[in-house]
């Protein structure tokens, strides 16, 4: 009778653990299914962090307001604690299993930014500047040129615009490291296929010339009828006479018009007074530009003024070139 008894209990304790066992089963399926995330959020793991301090994270960023089944999660699944440090996108309606495998799989959000044709380096730096998670730029102009092994004394034209990807707390001098080795492999690239005769005598001065027509030209279409303009006024021995590169040498001083007075300063990038080309470029040309520049339309063109409407006017003589400026310019 009494080994009957001890059985009975033994086998009403088995039937508790076992319902008890099912019971925190279920409950830490529940735990981990449930949605814990109401919109798309970005969600940093700081460095050095293991799975408890994410538990505590994730608890005072009110994702996980309970922690109760947090270590049984550790001891059932293993394979949910091997945290990465980085700054993750958790989507919308998010549970705590789907959070867990994406920092469990290390891989970060990557954040975007847009460098435009045309811009800058001066504008370069404002825009790194403003860029959200990113790392400071920490190295004056020459230190970056130094850095980068460049012989050039200005950045300008040394970049390729395009759009970068970067993760958060990456230094912004990565983009810009990257950005230089991309516009120097293209260069380098068309430069070798360029078209011959061109009265270019250095890749850098094939990119001085992509800056000029990168400013000069609003329709891509035009690119190589602009192009063939400075070649053609650089085989004659014609100054280029070309407004970006005035303005560009006026610097602070442009304040939305050129007068008389300025196009008569004596500066390196006054193109109505020097001889040929700027010393540097005057923006981030694109690969566009830098291909017009070295594969310049056929044409007798010495002239173009721009008609207003995106387009622009080309003549192969003064006379008829400023007969469009009076029809284009100032019979607007």
């Amino acid at each position: 009778m009494a080994i009957k008894k001890i059985t009975l209990v033994l086998f009403i304790l088995l039937a508790l653990l076992l319902a008890g066992a099912y019971f925190a089963q279920q409950q830490i399926a529940h735990y981990l299914t449930i949605p814990r995330i109401d919109k798309t959020m970005l969600f940093t793991v700081n460095a050095g962090s293991n799975f408890s301090r994410l538990g505590r994270h994730l608890n005072e960023q009110s994702i996980v307001k309970d922690l109760t089944w947090w270590k049984a999660v550790a001891k059932l699944y293993p394979e949910l604690t091997n945290i990465k440090s980085g700054t993750y996108k958790l989507p919308e309606s998010a549970n705590l299993e789907d959070i867990l495998k994406i920092i469990n799989k290390g891989i970060e959000h990557q954040f975007k930014i847009t460098f435009v044709e045309g811009s800058t380096f001066k504008d370069w730096l404002i825009t790194l500047k403003n860029a959200p998670a990113l790392a400071p730029l920490q190295k004056t102009e020459t230190e970056i040129l130094q850095q980068l092994g460049s012989v050039h004394q200005k950045m300008e034209g040394l970049l390729l615009p395009e759009t970068y990807h970067y993760h958060a707390q990456m230094n912004a001098f990565k983009i810009i490291e990257n950005a230089y080795l991309q516009q120097l492999q293209i260069l380098d690239k068309l430069w070798a296929e360029r078209a011959q005769n061109l009265p270019l005598k250095t890749p850098y001065q094939a990119l001085i010339l992509a800056s000029i027509i990168e400013k000069e030209s609003a329709l891509a279409a035009d690119r190589d009828k602009i192009a063939s303009v400075f070649i053609n006024r650089l085989r004659r021995g014609m100054r280029l006479q070309t407004d970006p590169t005035v303005i560009y040498g006026m610097g602070e001083n442009y304040k939305g018009r050129i007068r008389r007075r300025d196009l008569r300063a004596e500066t390196l990038y006054n193109t109505y007074r020097i001889n040929g080309l700027p010393p540097t470029p005057i923006a981030m040309a694109s690969t566009a530009a830098l291909y017009a520049a070295l594969h310049p339309a056929k044409s007798n063109y010495l002239y173009f003024v721009s008609k207003g409407d995106g387009t622009s006017y080309f003549s192969k003589s003064l006379v008829e070139h400023n007969r469009a400026v009076q029809k284009y310019i100032l019979g607007r």
